[in-house]
């Protein structure tokens, strides 16, 4: 993912939710949960945070009350590349994807958030290194987390300047 990716994704923004995802007992799968939480109290008023953990189905009312304009959902996936490697990814890039330790499958809760609020929606997929039983992130994806935030921040900072 490059920052003028996100830019573009970003071009037309009323109100963005971040959805962090992940099992945070499921070491680098919590990755996206961690992402939200360095967020957390640094992003402008139009950016919502959304906590999810394992469970993004269970926050669908939520986001369909606030009928977001875009929907950014930051979990782990195989990408193929090295951990920490990150990025910006259609929800039907992961139809079949295996490393989901959710319920319902990401593509689902992103097609139906997209149906039910005409959002755009992306999925920032971030390699994991590793998604054993055990808590904390990876070396590696923990590095990635100060990138992945950074790029966000710039990116929502571009955005907001051209925010209709």
């Amino acid at each position: 993912m490059t920052l003028n990716e996100l830019v573009d994704w970003l071009s037309d923004v009323r109100l963005l939710l971040i959805l962090g995802i992940g099992n945070l007992l499921r070491r680098d799968d919590a990755v996206g949960v961690y992402v939200v939480d360095e967020l957390e109290g640094k992003v402008p008023s139009w950016v919502k945070l959304i906590r999810c953990e394992a469970v993004p189905e269970n926050y669908l009312g939520v986001i369909k009350r606030l009928n977001p304009s875009h929907v950014l959902l930051v979990d782990a996936a195989h990408l193929g590349e090295a951990p920490g490697a990150y990025r910006l990814v259609p929800p039907e890039w992961v139809v079949g994807e295996t490393l989901s330790t959710h319920r319902l499958p990401l593509y689902i809760t992103a097609e139906y958030i997209r149906r039910e609020t005409g959002a755009k929606v992306a999925i920032l997929a971030i390699q994991p290194a590793s998604i054993d039983f055990g808590e904390g992130l990876t070396s590696e994806v923990k590095r990635s987390v100060s990138k992945i935030v950074a790029v966000l921040l710039e990116a929502i900072n571009r955005a907001g300047s051209t925010r209709r």
